[in-house]
């Protein structure tokens, strides 16, 4: 029999709608003002949701909720004004170990919430917050690579016991120089077999053998400086207390960040953009011999001439015993016998076992903690842009190794807020290599406001000319189409809020286009159906060959479009992603809608009854 579905498929329309209208319904509530308060190094619990609860009270702030969830407690407000009041008084009374961040949190009813229905995030353009372009200093991350092997040549070579006479660095590569050629020849041997990232070679006359390393080492290295820069900054972002922060990669050396939301701009910039990390090293000799080297510029084979930060000359051991990248943990705190800020560090498996042989066969001698900071800037000298690197290395702690340890202990020797900067940036980790901020970008909460009330008046003025026109050029058959245009925009909705997409003024841009071409499948099967019409076939005959024969140029349509979009979202970068993932998803809702939901309708009006004529 024509137009006639089986009923499995109109209950599969019936099940989409009813949960598309389930799982977009969260978008209608819009968001509370919230304050968002985490601890620096434990969960929130009850307790302190009480606490700070009782500072809200105190201040006589009037707000509408307060739970704990993954560890984060969340205040909410009626209005920003009082958001913001009440962020200051939580910052004044609960201390520095609290980090206290505004937000906007989804005033979704529990009920929707229970069945895991949320609203789409969004963008920074639509609800204000900074945005950083960052670039990755590869020069510095391969310098770094190659000062590591330097030293794990100097230790292979003394554990071969191979004479040498010194390994230096420079911008052409490594090179180990060597009293005879017996020692070179043996070095030359042994090293390539262990060191394959670097390609040797020797020089007989001058007693050298010069090492460089391979395209793919450089490579590698380059590839994993990004990805770890990128890990970085998420955990560094996370410390902060920004809610839903974009981190991605862009390109073969830039980051993208983007912080939603967030007002210290410059606490922003001067967390994310610190590459300070530390390194352990034995000293040598006594104060005297420091003093000496100091004067004379003259140093013992086996050290390297610090300075402390009042200016104090120290000679340390060329040997790093434990670095900034095997401590796991770092908690800011106090010294329990002198009562002054200090940084409590917790190491890794590794870094435990290197610092516990250490002190272990150390006792009584002293031990040093070097603070090292990159820094890159950009100087532009009439037309040319330079870019300047500078490492900036002080020893900010001696203190004599009283016992065993390893993988607790404290350092001392801080101011309070440097030592918890210091916290901060080691427990999140340190980046693999400097990095510098190319652009920023700020946009306020006002603009986000207006930029989400013009894209939401745009999708509503496309979507009722689109109604108007459908309505008076197909009649009835328009009003169908019709609502299968609704149906779509609300699945659309409701499968962005599902995958818990962005969105954004590029987004809305798409939606606003999936309108325009939702129809298109409509008009094509209409205006099929008219012509067989004309051509004498049956209203029912009519409507099966007008669905039946449209299939295939829908189809090639849809997806040209749709292969379009998939490229757009490969190649493009954030904002072209997001129009090409509400143009996809618009462009397979509205396939859908258009085939087979009106057709469904259609069925139900027409199927299976005698028509004279068809309201198109």
């Amino acid at each position: 029999m024509l137009n006639q579905y089986p009923l499995w498929k109109y209950i599969l329309l019936v099940v989409v709608l009813l949960l598309s209208s389930i799982y977009a319904l969260p978008n209608l509530y819009g968001e509370d003002p919230a304050v968002q308060i985490g601890h620096r190094t434990k969960s929130l619990v009850e307790e302190d949701k009480l606490a700070a609860v009782q500072v809200i009270e105190d201040k006589e702030i009037a707000y509408k909720s307060a739970s704990v969830a993954n560890g984060h407690l969340l205040i909410r407000f009626n209005d920003t004004a009082t958001q913001l009041i009440a962020a200051e008084a939580l910052k004044q009374s609960l201390g520095k170990q609290y980090l206290i961040a505004l937000n906007l949190a989804p005033a979704t009813p529990g009920w929707l919430r229970s069945l895991n229905a949320a609203p789409m995030y969004l963008g920074l353009d639509l609800r204000g917050g900074v945005h950083f372009l960052m670039e990755v200093d590869m020069v510095a991350a391969v310098k770094r690579l190659e000062e590591s092997l330097l030293s794990d040549i100097r230790t292979t070579l003394r554990e071969e016991k191979i004479r040498y006479r010194g390994v230096r660095r420079d911008d052409s590569g490594l090179h180990i120089s060597f009293r005879d050629l017996a020692h070179l020849q043996t070095a030359f041997e042994k090293l390539p077999r262990v060191f394959r990232e670097l390609e040797f070679n020797d020089d007989e006359d001058s007693l050298i053998i010069n090492a460089k390393l391979t395209e793919a080492a450089i490579r590698n290295e380059k590839k994993s400086a990004l990805q770890q820069n990128i890990i970085t900054l998420r955990n560094r972002v996370n410390e902060l207390g920004v809610a839903e922060p974009v981190i991605q990669q862009q390109g073969d050396s830039r980051i993208v960040v983007q912080l939603p939301g967030i007002q210290d701009t410059a606490g922003a910039k001067k967390i994310l953009g610190a590459t300070a990390t530390l390194e352990f090293r034995l000293a040598e000799g006594t104060r005297a011999d420091w003093q000496e080297a100091g004067e004379s510029g003259r140093t013992p084979l086996n050290s390297i001439l610090y300075h402390e930060r009042d200016g104090s000359p120290v000679l340390l051991n060329r040997r790093v015993i434990v670095t900034g990248d095997q401590i796991v943990d770092a908690a800011s705190t106090f010294d329990s016998q002198k009562g002054t800020p200090a940084v409590s560090v917790r190491l890794n498996g590794k870094g435990a076992k290197k610092m516990g042989e250490t002190t272990r066969d150390n006792i009584g001698n002293p031990m040093a903690v070097v603070f090292i900071e990159n820094k890159v800037e950009t100087r532009k000298v009439g037309d040319t842009v330079t870019k300047h690197r500078t490492t900036t290395k002080e020893v900010i702690n001696v203190a004599t190794i009283q016992g065993q340890f390893s993988n607790r202990f404290q350092i001392t020797g801080l101011e309070s807020q440097e030592a918890r900067d210091l916290a901060l940036l080691l427990r999140a980790g340190s980046l693999r290599a400097p990095v510098e901020i190319v652009e920023e970008r700020t946009v306020g909460p006002s603009l986000g406001k207006d930029n989400i009330e013009k894209g939401f008046m745009s999708v509503v003025i496309g979507f009722c000319l689109v109604l108007v026109f459908m309505a008076v050029y197909y009649k009835g058959f328009g009003m169908i189409a019709n609502i299968a245009l609704t149906a779509n925009l609300i699945i659309i909705i409701a499968v962005l809020s599902m995958l818990q997409a962005t969105l954004t003024l590029p987004g809305i841009a798409g939606i606003v286009l999936t309108v325009g071409m939702a129809v298109d499948a409509n008009v094509l099967i209409f205006e099929r159906i008219k012509e067989e019409i004309r051509n004498g076939n049956s209203p029912q005959a009519s409507i099966h060959a007008g669905y039946e024969k449209a299939f295939s140029t829908i189809t090639d349509a849809n997806v040209t479009t749709l292969l379009a979009a998939i490229v757009l979202f490969t190649l493009g970068t954030g904002p072209v992603k997001g129009f090409a993932i509400t143009l996809s998803i618009g462009i397979l809702t509205s396939m859908f809608t258009a085939i087979v939901g009106t057709r469904a309708i259609v069925n139900v009006l027409y199927g299976n009854r005698e028509i004279k004529k068809l309201s198109i």
